[in-house]
């Protein structure tokens, strides 16, 4: 039987896999397509973000589905993120965001990264002169207000550290229920998942297959021959004992692709189970974060002057 869902300290069930929505050179007519395709296949998470450009796609795809009742809004989770440049003002941004995808509320409601730019920069790729002071509680207390209006179903992180986490954890009225990160078999997040499990907060793997397609993204996950052996002998293919991998240690997996074959089976790596010894060999796997956020370290104006301030030494 097919465990798809996990519960959040919300009280909300988020489903255990989720097709991602980012591509740098974003094509309407293809979001809308694959989405269509992923719904009749039984995905039902859907995670985007402003600065994707993705989600007034999305929204026609998932708006049409609906109205076509193939499913009900009840039954999806979507999953969108509050832009750097929008620190200062998280309820309109999330006003945005809703108008873009069409809908009442999401699901879930993520800070993108500890980052502020000034309000003018819509883009993931900064000048050094973009950025401002960070502050998180002021941010926060906008997403606080995002879930206190119903515009979101619950609030979250992404790209937070332990350190960072702790922080928010100073001032924050609501915990958060999610902290999406970088998670795939070469980068385990031990540390970080520990410790967002003591404090209740779900780890959501972002780049579930180390991003491939991604123009920082790897194949080095799926080529690894350790995920090879192991898939040969289950009789399935790499990425789906990556992804399996990744629900294991009771994370949901956020994956990107927009090819049917793909799409297919990345949703069979709900039916495979990995032994023990499988996840064992998996740990042997060396280690090596691909999405390092170089972007947002820099001498002048970023809160962050080395990649370790970013990370907090856990990178």
């Amino acid at each position: 039987m097919r465990s798809n869902q996990v519960r959040l300290n919300n009280g909300k069930g988020i489903p255990v896999i989720g097709m991602g929505t980012y591509s740098f050179e974003n094509d309407t007519k293809a979001t809308q397509n694959a989405v269509q395709m992923a719904l009749t296949m039984g995905y039902n998470h859907f995670d985007t973000a402003q600065v994707y450009g993705s989600e007034p796609a999305l929204g026609t795809a998932l708006g049409n589905a609906i109205s076509n009742g193939l499913v009900q809004r009840e039954s999806i989770f979507v999953t969108s993120k509050l832009w750097c440049s929008y620190h200062h003002d998280p309820v309109s941004a999330l006003n945005q965001t809703l108008m873009n995808l069409g809908m009442e509320y999401v699901d879930m409601y993520l800070v993108h990264w500890p980052v502020k730019l000034k309000p003018w920069v819509n883009h993931p790729l900064p000048d050094e002169d973009d950025f401002e002071p960070l502050d998180m509680e002021t941010t926060w207390a906008g997403m606080e207000k995002c879930l206190e209006m119903g515009l979101c179903r619950g609030i979250g992180v992404s790209n937070f550290s332990c350190k960072k986490i702790e922080s928010l954890l100073g001032f924050a009225s609501v915990v958060p229920a999610v902290n999406q990160v970088e998670m795939h078999p070469m980068w385990r997040q031990e540390k970080l998942r520990d410790y967002c499990k003591e404090n209740k907060i779900h780890i959501s793997a972002y780049s579930a297959l180390g991003g491939p397609g991604n123009f920082w993204g790897s194949t080095a996950v799926v080529e690894n021959p350790i995920i090879q052996s192991i898939a040969l002998k289950h009789e399935v293919t790499p990425a789906q004992v990556a992804l399996r991998w990744g629900m294991s240690k009771g994370s949901s997996v956020i994956v990107k692709s927009f090819n049917e074959e793909r799409l297919k089976e990345n949703m069979g790596a709900l039916d495979l189970n990995l032994e023990a010894n499988d996840i064992a060999e998996i740990e042997k796997m060396e280690e090596m974060k691909l999405m390092r956020g170089e972007v947002y370290v820099n001498k002048k104006t970023s809160p962050y002057k080395t990649i370790q301030d970013l990370w907090d030494y856990e990178i």
